[in-house]
């Protein structure tokens, strides 16, 4: 590069770092003192780096790309981060980066300011801030204020650094938000919204799906509350705080999916699978429609497990749990009831529809490889009955799919039997 002794040596004297990138790798070309020292490397350590890796908000080249696009866009670009210091602290930077072409080629100027102090005054000033922090009570990821009056929303850096995005970017209006929500959780979002505004709730408070940067979606706990109205007390300005809550909503998920579901074979467990059943009888019974029940019980288990040991009769509880699942329609339900027994719910479904049902689950299970098990072949006896005319409430519908098992079992097993009317029980 042409003259650039004398320049380093200029950069050298500026308390700022300055790096020059290369815009399509992001590492760095070349970098002046205070680059280097303000990290704890050398000069020639710097230069093994790039923004990927000095930088701790910016991940993954597709991100990177998706930066280099907007430096080429809209010069300046501003960014408020964090740079990764040699010792493993960080170091809060802003950096204004801008494009430029030399000798042909294309390189990003990037000149990094620690603001490690300015963000310790500006920590002073919110906290005296006691106004908002008693409206909103708590440390969260991100501010926004919403001028109804003006339409402009502010979107604090925290929460565009949370999703991904530079200080100078993300328009503030009221799109910007509402066209990131998930399109699942939008209505609910807008209606709780809409009811603070109209005094119908206390505050606003949801908690939903917010698209990142990435196109990603984080969960996200909102709270804000009306803090300005004009003479005729219609709301003129909104706060809010924004905190992410993925990490939580990941680990609910995960308790009630392990709450709800039988962790050997995959199916519904039986508290969740009577719920089921107890909520869809209801539903069946106030809208006059049927409700088909099938009880299935895995021929000779117990000579498995006596002779092969606990090990295989698990594979093949797991192998019966597939295919039965895989024979059933989307409004069915199966769940284990306990031991070698599978309950399947079909809501909708009168004795034609569900004798069908029962034998496309009872030929899957003889499709099953049984060599592959050690075993010849798997096959289960099934008793099904339907609501009204087999049991009017769960515990009478249940005794008489047993009692249709009973009799398939004791017709010879692989078979499917009807329980009697209740008439004639």
């Amino acid at each position: 590069m042409r003259d650039l002794p004398a320049a380093a040596a200029l950069f050298d004297q500026m308390a700022d770092a300055v790096y020059l990138l290369d815009p399509q790798s992001s590492h760095v070309v070349w970098a002046n003192r205070a680059a280097w020292e303000v990290l704890g490397l050398t000069a020639e350590q710097v230069l093994d780096h790039s923004v990927l890796s000095l930088q701790m908000d910016v991940i993954g080249m597709p991100q990177w790309t998706e930066i280099a696009e907007v430096i080429r866009r809209q010069p300046p670009y501003v960014f408020i981060g964090r740079h990764r210091h040699r010792e493993g602290h960080e170091v809060p930077v802003e950096v204004v980066t801008t494009c430029f072409m030399l000798d042909g080629r294309e390189y990003f100027l990037s000149v990094a300011r620690d603001v490690t102090l300015r963000l310790s005054l500006e920590r002073e000033v919110r906290e005296r801030q006691h106004q908002l922090s008693f409206a909103l009570n708590e440390a969260i990821d991100g501010l926004w204020d919403w001028d109804m009056a003006s339409g402009e929303l502010y979107f604090s850096p925290q929460l565009k650094r949370m999703l991904g995005y530079g200080p100078d970017e993300m328009a503030p209006v009221l799109s910007t938000w509402s066209g990131n929500v998930h399109p699942d959780d939008a209505a609910q979002v807008m209606r709780v919204l809409t009811d603070h505004l109209e005094g119908r709730r206390s505050r606003y408070e949801a908690e939903y799906r917010l698209r990142n940067r990435n196109g990603h979606y984080l969960w996200v706990s909102d709270r804000g509350r009306v803090c300005e109205r004009d003479v005729s007390g219609a709301p003129t300005r909104v706060v809010g705080m924004v905190q992410d809550i993925t990490d939580q909503k990941m680990l609910q998920f995960k308790l009630e999916e392990l709450a709800a579901n039988d962790t050997l074979t995959g199916l519904s467990n039986r508290r969740h699978g009577e719920a089921f059943l107890d909520s869809q009888l209801a539903l069946c019974a106030r809208v006059g429609m049927p409700l088909g029940l099938c009880l299935v019980d895995i021929d000779h288990f117990k000579v498995v497990n006596d002779l092969h040991g606990h090990l295989l009769g698990d594979r093949v509880l797991r192998a019966v749990a597939q295919a039965m699942a895989g024979e059933l329609r989307r409004s069915d339900l199966a769940y284990r009831w306990g031991g070698d027994e599978f309950v399947v719910v079909c809501p909708d479904t009168g004795l034609p529809e569900l004798r069908q049902v029962a034998e496309k689950v009872r030929a899957a299970l003889l499709a099953i490889d049984g060599a592959a098990l050690g075993l010849s072949t798997i096959s289960a006896s099934i008793g099904v009955a339907v609501y009204p005319d087999h049991g009017e409430d769960v515990p009478t519908l249940m005794a008489s799919a047993d009692a249709a098992l009973y009799l398939a079992k004791a017709a010879g097993r692989d078979r499917i039997e009807v329980a009697r009317p209740m008439d004639s029980a």
